[in-house]
């Protein structure tokens, strides 16, 4: 089992009357991407912030990669990279600007090679240009960029790809996948049910500043909706019929075709509907995803 680099215990936190986390507990190991995820308002980023220590917790204890992130924030600081739900550059500095002014914070030894971080993030073609003129996805791209510019052990990822277009989301994806690939280990939060199930090896879902319920995607969704439905439609020569069946268990789909071959029905259509993420979060949550 590897080792725990985020330990939380009791995790609290309050504004005035409002209660923004309670009781929260939970691990991030080594080399896995852990998501956080839930609604808009559920506490996602407050939680990330508190772990982080960019913002005080009113109490429970944090360990990440063995130190406490208020006590030993500048320690902390060289070791992780933070990536923010709503962060904004100067309009007119342009990308090989800001890649250079994130690297002087830091140790010239811990700074990576510049221009084949840009590179590899696709923004070479980009550098000279100014941060207001660049896209959504070539933002949240640079935002990565500063976030990895000194090869964190822990990379921090606020709501990524919150407000991207299918083509961008994936492709951020992929450099999530790659960060991982390279050693790090990943934090993220997102209220993207298809980007936790495709991206993360274990989440924890969040309501009301709680966590409840914890896992690997396919877990939680074989524990909390593990029935599968098979569709198909037959023709008997009067006409053709739709057949819906309901089962459980990895071998339903397989049972059902059997079952379809052994009647010897003429299947003119044929398709399964299996659970997901999202399925488990509005049947824990019980609504749709908020704004």
């Amino acid at each position: 089992m590897p080792s725990p680099v985020v330990t939380v215990r009791a995790l609290s936190k309050r504004y005035g009357r409002t209660v923004a986390i309670a009781d929260i507990s939970l691990d991030v190991f080594e080399g896995e991407i852990f998501g956080l995820i839930g609604p808009n308002g559920a506490g996602k980023t407050t939680t990330m912030e508190c772990i982080q220590g960019s913002r005080h917790a009113d109490g429970g204890t944090i360990s990440v990669l063995g130190l406490d992130p208020r006590r030993d924030s500048t320690a902390l600081r060289r070791r992780i990279g933070v990536q923010h739900q709503e962060a904004q550059l100067q309009k007119r500095i342009k990308v090989w600007e800001a890649v250079d002014l994130w690297a002087s914070l830091y140790d010239r030894e811990s700074v990576v090679d510049r221009d084949a971080l840009l590179e590899r993030l696709g923004l070479t073609a980009k550098r000279d240009t100014w941060f207001k003129n660049l896209s959504g996805g070539q933002k949240q791209r640079l935002f990565i960029a500063l976030a990895l510019i000194h090869q964190p052990e822990l990379v921090f990822l606020d709501e990524l790809t919150t407000g991207l277009d299918p083509q961008a989301r994936r492709a951020i994806w992929e450099l999530v996948r790659d960060i991982r690939a390279r050693g790090a280990t990943v934090f993220l939060t997102t209220h993207l049910m298809e980007e936790a199930e495709r991206l993360c090896d274990r989440v924890a879902i969040i309501e009301h500043g709680r966590v409840i319920e914890m896992g690997t995607p396919r877990e939680l969704v074989a524990k909390h909706c593990p029935q599968r439905c098979v569709f198909y439609s037959t023709d008997d020569g009067e006409g053709e019929r739709l057949h819906e069946l309901r089962g459980e268990g990895d071998d339903f789909v397989t049972d059902v075709i059997h079952r379809i071959a052994q009647d010897g029905a003429r299947v003119r259509g044929f398709r399964t509907e299996v659970p997901s993420l999202e399925d488990v979060f509005l049947k824990l949550t019980g609504g749709a995803i908020r704004d």
